[in-house]
């Protein structure tokens, strides 16, 4: 079996994250394992491993036909047997596939808004997802959508996993007091809502004004990054909320937080999440997505309603005024996590579903 990845770009996100990792664990475990970048690269570069081939195409538009020619003559020569499309990826996969139709094309299903399905446009999904061989879903919702669209008869779900990273060489060393630092992995998206985080920080400003909060993910300097940072300034919390950017450290920066938390609107099963559990922290996020299929609310995190500002405080009170519970719950995530969402159990399932295809 011959596997590639394909990723519109390597940016830290969750998608992109979960390409690259596909592609290193594949490489101890079939014949060949590689992954291009259709439109950009980033900081995820670097964390691809030892004996992955890489390709980046520096795709101009949505039907370059320089790019898709570059890649169909490196599939042919990598004698590539299945093409692993990550979200929008799907298209230059699809047009792969008319050039080369024996090719076994998948489809994996990323979409993060997943609390908003209903509005989900799938007109193009329809009329091109029936050319590929099968599609995995990041959580039970969209694999249900996509079995009640008819989208594929070879439907399955397989939950995202956190990967070792490798050693940086400019690790991000957090502002504010060891041990009462709060840390937010989230891209700087509506759909991950920080500004509910930042209300929170307000309330913890008067309370407990020696814990910082640090939102760590891609800023894509848009109306949203904006309006945000506005916010943090209205508010005077320039020494209470600290924003990074996309960071590649994250057990670094894991190491040195005390909290973590997340507070989307929408949600899959966030990579975020997980790389949470399996660095034994103790979690507030709120009810979405797959997000509750692992965390258990008062059991080993805090589940709360989103938007739900009131409550997100209260629990973070509890966390932020007991050692004790800070350790159990953090110790009871991670036993979860490593029960079912390690790299050897997906990839196990994973495999054995490429090779039921037909």
């Amino acid at each position: 079996m011959r596997v590639l990845q394909i990723i519109d770009s390597l940016d830290a996100g969750g998608a992109e994250r979960m390409a690259v990792s596909y592609a290193n664990a594949l490489v101890d475990k079939i014949d060949f394992s590689g992954l291009v970048a259709t439109r950009a690269e980033g900081s995820l570069k670097s964390e691809l491993g030892v004996g992955v081939s890489y390709l980046f195409l520096n795709k101009k538009s949505t039907l370059d036909f320089k790019a898709l020619f570059r890649l169909q003559k490196w599939v042919i020569k990598n004698k590539v047997s299945h093409i692993h499309a990550h979200s929008t990826s799907f298209f230059i996969a699809f047009l792969l596939k008319i050039t080369l139709p024996r090719m076994q094309l998948i489809w994996h299903d990323h979409y993060g808004n997943s609390e908003f399905l209903n509005k989900r446009p799938c007109l193009e999904l329809k009329a091109i997802i029936p050319f590929f061989d099968g599609i995995i879903s990041v959580n039970q919702k969209l694999k249900t959508w996509a079995e009640e669209n008819r989208l594929s008869k070879n439907s399955i779900y397989l939950p995202n996993f956190p990967t070792k990273q490798n050693s940086v060489t400019s690790p991000t060393i957090l502002k504010g007091i060891e041990s009462k630092r709060i840390v937010c992995l989230a891209n700087l998206r509506m759909q991950k809502n920080h500004f509910l985080l930042v209300e929170v920080a307000n309330k913890i400003k008067e309370t407990h004004p020696d814990w910082t909060f640090h939102l760590v993910g891609k800023d894509f300097q848009d109306e949203y990054s904006r309006r945000l940072k506005e916010k943090i300034a209205e508010l005077n919390l320039e020494k209470t909320v600290f924003v990074y950017g996309s960071k590649n450290d994250v057990d670094f920066i894991l190491n040195q937080s005390t909290i973590a938390v997340l507070t989307s609107q929408s949600e899959g099963l966030p990579v975020s999440l997980l790389e949470y559990g399996i660095n034994r922290k103790p979690v507030i996020v709120t009810n979405v997505g797959e997000i509750a299929s692992l965390v258990q609310h008062e059991v080993n995190g805090f589940v709360v309603s989103s938007n739900d500002g009131i409550s997100f405080y209260e629990a973070l009170i509890q966390l932020i005024e007991s050692d004790l519970l800070r350790k159990k719950m953090g110790d009871a995530l991670y036993e979860d996590v490593i029960k079912t969402y390690l790299e050897p159990t997906v990839m196990q399932k994973y495999l054995v579903w490429l090779k039921s295809l037909k």
